[in-house]
């Protein structure tokens, strides 16, 4: 069975997906959607329709899973639920803090409308919290640690473009260089959030903008830049595009913990990524949620899931023979 796939948005997200896409035998892009003008969007998968988001409903019946491109910050809390309605549904939702909120919102939808969803899927949140997940189970007596970076979010560099008098920002996370070296050191430190990490900000405003109030709106913004150091950058439009254009990033996570009878053995697991593009990247783990989200709904199952909730075999195109031979 060829999965049919749709996505929806046409930004860096959704081009990863569609090349992931492209790259797996039992998928097939059948349609891209766009608030824009669908002349104006020039995909690169050929002989694939853009299609107004208008139209979404009447292609119901046509589409197995829906993978949506937006962003965070606006974009997908009012989304996901929405198209939960209509389709199995792929989400990279990642305001950590919002996660509950935004599971249960789409789990009403999706059950209602007897399909899945799988949000928060990508890497942080993703295959990173399975990463923590994972070293907890085995080091249930330690702790945990993540750091990103350095490299662009793309969630919190969408979250500066929304603010007004922004035209156009990339923001970079820096994971700090002694907070990761106390943690590879065994020595359990106690570190805060602005220990670990700090946030550099380059930004083009718009003609009149006042920069003084832009850089406060970054710095305030909460759940995004206020528990962090961060830095703000007002540069010109080709600086932007001649130093910041590509997409890189990345990331660790560490379990710090003991084990024995008497917690006498030191253990630390780590687990890293260095992705050269952070949505390309991003949109291959989407697509391959993708065919699990229509693989359980296929078995009856309905309501949102996350990374968490999904057993590995059904994120590849391969039979539990082929499995047990390679992986285990």
């Amino acid at each position: 069975m060829t999965i049919r796939v749709g996505i929806l948005g046409y930004g860096n997200l959704s081009r990863g997906a569609e090349s992931a896409i492209a790259h797996s035998d039992d998928m097939e892009l059948v349609a891209v959607f766009t608030r824009r003008d669908p002349a104006s969007v020039q995909i690169r998968t050929p002989n694939v329709p853009v299609v107004n988001v208008s139209e979404v409903e009447s292609w119901k019946d046509k589409i197995d899973v829906m993978i949506l491109g937006g962003g965070s910050a606006t974009d997908l809390p009012e989304q996901t639920p929405v198209y939960a309605k209509l389709f199995n549904v792929i989400d990279s939702f990642d305001t950590h803090a919002r996660i509950p909120e935004h599971y249960s919102n789409v789990d009403a939808a999706a059950n209602a409308a007897g399909k899945i969803s799988i949000i928060s899927c990508g890497w942080d949140p993703g295959l990173f919290s399975l990463a923590r997940l994972y070293a907890t189970a085995a080091l249930p007596n330690g702790k945990d640690y993540t750091f990103w970076g350095k490299g662009v979010s793309q969630g919190h560099s969408d979250a500066v473009r929304r603010i007004p008098g922004v035209k156009d920002a990339r923001q970079y996370t820096i994971p700090v260089d002694s907070a990761l070296d106390a943690v590879r050191s065994g020595s359990s430190p106690e570190l805060t959030t602005r220990q670990k990490h700090t946030r550099e900000c380059f930004v083009v405003l718009e003609e009149g903008a006042d920069a003084s109030s832009v850089e406060q709106a970054i710095k305030t913004m909460p759940n995004y830049f206020s528990d962090y150091d961060t830095t703000v950058h007002f540069i010109s439009e080709e600086e932007l595009k001649k130093n910041h254009s590509g997409l890189p990033h990345g990331g660790f996570v560490f379990r710090s913990g003991t084990t024995g009878l008497d917690n006498e053995f030191n253990n630390i697991i780590e687990f890293s990524l260095k992705l050269d593009s952070n949505p390309a990247f991003t949109g291959s783990v989407l697509a391959a949620y993708a065919r699990a989200a229509v693989r359980l709904n296929k078995e009856g199952q309905t309501g949102a899931r996350t990374v968490l909730d999904i057993a590995p075999a059904y994120l590849v195109d391969l039979s539990g023979e082929e499995l047990r031979k390679h992986f285990v």
